[in-house]
């Protein structure tokens, strides 16, 4: 398991762990490699390379680095690092093909497509689109804030959040020639003001989930793979209250199952469970569960679908939640470990 972290404080970069998904027990493996503000991470689909992002502002200049996995001992050996042609690359996904890896710069607004070679090198940008336009909020939204990418199951399209603009956009997508394009139509609105943040797929594919950041929200849509559509039939709060000062949502993730899904409150320090109805794709809120810590900004689900790993970004550390696979509620484990500023979790099965 890799954890991704913002290198301030005692964090030097990307961290690595043992994790045993029959106990949900973690051993701290240190640190895998040294490299600044590695806050988001990817798997290759053969397992063999991560990638991670170097979420740095316009003075730095945005970049995705790659890194060859040793499976025996965790460590990461660099290979190489590309420009993303804009500020604040903080989301990535490598397709299904293994061929392209898709990031988005929240800084700049912009999408950027990175071939990726046999080596598990990055070739120089083969596609980009810059976003433009505005929305409600005036401290947040004055431009495009790309947030999140997801690719869809098909891979043909590429779903990205963008919190300035309050729309979950939609291009299409070529593994094979490493390109992105306007689709049409080109975006799913959300009501304004909500601030898309990162969004998840059912694992049927006919449905789809965004967590809004600004207002403590989850809009549910319907999907059509064919014409590579988004359609809402649902807007919900993640916390009763509603928004509040210190407030945000954050991370949005779909059981295996398709039974569950769950987001992080941010303040609230909390996980928002809910049922999904897999006849409409509806939720239903069943509860929040404490993470025992502040800035939950992610979590991961294991490959199980046993546990729930919560980070805290701002108490360092990662706690372990069991889920009940027929209610869909988080109980705490025990299980919780120290880590400086962790952001993401990724999974890595091992031999």
């Amino acid at each position: 398991m890799y954890v991704g972290t913002y290198t301030r404080k005692d964090s030097k970069g990307i961290y690595a762990f043992r994790f045993d998904s029959a106990t949900g027990k973690l051993k701290p493996l240190g640190l895998a490699a040294e490299t600044p503000n590695p806050s988001f991470l990817a798997i290759h689909p053969n397992g063999k390379y991560l990638y991670s992002v170097s979420e740095q502002g316009a003075a730095g200049g945005g970049a995705v680095s790659s890194f060859q996995i040793d499976h025996a001992s965790g460590k990461l050996t660099a290979l190489n690092t590309q420009s993303t042609k804009g500020s604040g690359p903080c989301h990535l996904v490598v397709d299904k093909t293994g061929r392209s890896l898709v990031v988005v710069n929240y800084g700049s607004g912009s999408t950027t497509v990175l071939p990726v070679g046999a080596d598990g090198k990055l070739g120089e940008a083969s596609g980009h689109i810059q976003h433009s336009g505005s929305s409600v909020n005036r401290q947040r939204q004055q431009g495009p804030h790309a947030h999140s990418v997801n690719l869809s199951p098909d891979n043909r399209f590429a779903i990205v959040a963008d919190l300035g603009l309050d729309k979950v956009l939609v291009y299409k997508f070529d593994a094979a020639k490493g390109t992105i394009a306007p689709h049409t139509p080109p975006a799913a609105d959300v009501k304004p003001g909500s601030g898309p943040r990162h969004f998840s797929f059912h694992p049927s594919g006919k449905y789809g989930y965004v967590i809004n950041e600004m207002l403590m929200t989850v809009t549910a849509f319907r999907y059509d793979p064919k014409k590579g559509t988004l359609t809402e039939i649902q807007t919900i709060p993640t916390v009763a209250e509603g928004p509040q000062p210190g407030y945000s949502t954050a991370e949005v993730l779909v059981h295996p199952s398709g039974k569950f899904l769950y987001g992080s409150n941010r303040g609230h320090n909390s996980i928002a469970m809910f049922t999904i109805d897999p006849s409409n794709g509806k939720l239903t809120h069943i509860g929040n569960e404490p993470t025992q810590g502040r800035t939950p900004r992610n979590f991961r689900i294991d490959p199980t679908g046993s546990y729930l790993l919560a980070e805290n970004q701002d108490t360092d550390s990662i706690v372990v939640f069991s889920i009940d696979k027929t209610t869909g509620k988080l109980t705490p484990t025990g299980e919780k470990v120290s880590q400086p500023a962790p952001v993401c979790i990724r999974f890595v099965e091992t031999k």
